[in-house]
């Protein structure tokens, strides 16, 4: 087993992973390692290629402030393009040279007689390890698929696929398929499967809040606009920024401020089904913003095609060659299109990263909850510095924005280090219980707590640990330096000096 010393380990390369690569090359941390599972950069928006696969953040918002794309073919950017920019933007910083792929991440162990982390690897069909200072995770939270649990997935005859690993080749026309499932992905794959679907079946557990998406293409002049127009750029994402902030006001401290958001929806609603039945099964029972707000101009055609049926009854059990329902009626099926999501509060990497008292961040985010200090660090594992960590997650505007401002809080604390000779930096279990107090104080109000819906954005405690809550530039406010003064720190171990990686 061969060993590689690095000063920073980047596990991630996607939007964060990538972003805080570029970051430490422009500071100065020139020492680090990016590892990843997949064939090249974009995460998520490298492994979601599922008919449909788009964004629903507006492009000019949701892409890097430093590196803006005046290129953009659409006011809302899909997967292929999305991919190709991250991938671009890589090539452009040069990350790649600093990068493994095909690399997947094991294990991680904090080392206290050393003060580093040991991160076990498999690459190109061979273990090894990697020893670092800091390990900087990148995971990503919408990464691992996440499977319903029910009777008879193994026993199906047919095709089953997650939309977060598309099969494209299998053979989807003509054929009887059910998607399961009506969430973000969903709502992009049905369309495009109603159109070539023999019939289609689409399981409904809850109903979502879709606003109709202001899409179209940009005109050449506007490409050149934003290309040569200084500030052009700037005064768009700005524009944006700010309208989906006042959305935030309402989803936080005034959730009744959304009845004309909830408005919208319905008239969606209106304009997209005839049958009055079936408009008041897909329209929701809980607060809009409760759960995400979708964006689709599409869905609800979709499902007053004559091939298309919305099924309510619940999935009791998976046949050999169908579904069950528990109204004991038999849906014949050749093609399961699971679109379940993720597993965002229970990823399988917590389970790998393991802290000071050889615990991982599953088993203490178990009995006490999924909880950091600005979705950053967590108590108990030092020189770990997560991106897009617990308390981060967005309702309503761009998480680049928020992945932005954890960078600017990165840099300053590897600056401080760096300056202080810190060997060990750990959070304070005081700070961290205060800082998690004002959050689930913030969020008494708010239309996560109090509208009436389940969603991913609680754990299994029924806390809702993913989300910021509140207005983004609070966050960048608060990230915008390191404070030194929450964590505990030491500049007493000393270990051999960490070797240059060469990729």
């Amino acid at each position: 087993m061969t060993t590689r010393d690095v000063e920073i380990v980047i596990v991630g390369a996607g939007f964060s992973g990538l972003g805080a690569a570029i970051k430490l090359g422009q500071n100065g941390f020139d020492d680090y390692l990016v590892l990843d599972r997949g064939a090249d950069f974009g995460g998520t928006w490298r492994d979601n290629v599922y008919p449909g696969a788009a964004c629903d953040v507006p492009s000019h918002l949701y892409s890097y402030s430093f590196a803006q794309n005046p290129d953009w073919s659409r006011s809302y950017s899909h997967q292929p393009e999305i991919h190709r920019y991250l991938n671009g933007v890589a090539d452009r910083y040069g990350i790649s040279e600093r990068t493994w792929f095909g690399t997947e991440v094991t294990r991680a162990d904090w080392d206290e007689d050393t003060a580093r982390w040991t991160i076990a690897i498999e690459r190109d069909g061979e273990a090894s390890t990697v020893t670092a200072r800091q390990l900087i995770g990148a995971i990503g939270p919408l990464c691992e698929p996440n499977l319903p649990d029910i009777e008879g997935f193994d026993d199906f005859a047919g095709t089953i696929v997650h939309s977060a690993r598309w099969d494209a080749d299998a053979d989807y026309a003509g054929k009887r398929i059910a998607v399961i499932g009506t969430g973000a992905s969903a709502i992009q794959i049905v369309p495009r499967l109603g159109e070539i679907a023999g019939h289609l079946d689409v399981y409904q557990r809850t109903a979502p809040w879709i606003v109709p998406r202001t899409e179209r293409p940009y005109l050449p002049v506007e490409n050149w606009a934003f290309k040569h127009v200084p500030g052009l750029q700037n005064l768009i994402r700005g524009t944006i920024y700010t309208a989906n902030e006042s959305v935030a006001a309402g989803m936080t401290y005034a959730p009744k401020a959304l009845k004309p958001v909830e408005a919208l929806c319905k008239a969606n609603i209106f304009r997209g089904i005839r049958d009055p039945e079936l408009r008041a099964r897909v329209t929701p029972t809980f607060a809009v913003g409760c759960k995400r707000i979708l964006k689709s101009n599409e869905w609800y055609p979709t499902l007053d095609r004559d091939n298309v049926d919305l099924v309510t009854s619940g999935i009791e059990k998976i046949t050999a060659d169908g579904i069950v329902t528990r109204d004991g009626e038999s849906h014949p099926v050749d093609v399961i299109v699971v679109a379940t999501g993720f597993h965002v509060t229970d990823s399988p990497m917590f389970d790998a990263i393991h802290g000071a008292d050889g615990r991982s961040l599953a088993q203490v985010w178990a009995e006490s909850g999924m909880a950091g200090y600005k979705g950053s660090f967590v108590h108990g594992f030092p020189n770990l510095m997560l991106l897009v960590g617990p308390g981060t997650g967005l309702g309503h505007t761009s998480m680049v924005y928020m992945i932005e401002s954890q960078l600017n809080y990165l840099v300053d604390y590897l600056r401080q280090v760096r300056e202080r000779g810190l060997t060990r930096v750990d959070v304070s279990a005081a700070a961290q219980e205060r800082y998690n107090a004002r959050l689930q104080q913030t969020l008494r109000h708010s239309v996560w707590e109090n509208g009436g819906c389940s969603s991913w954005y609680k754990d299994e405690h029924g806390n809702i640990t993913t989300l910021w809550p509140g207005f983004t530039f609070v966050f960048r406010n608060a990230t915008r330096r390191f404070d030194i003064a929450a964590y505990d720190v030491s500049t007493t171990v000393s270990a051999p000096a960490a070797t240059p990686a060469h990729v």
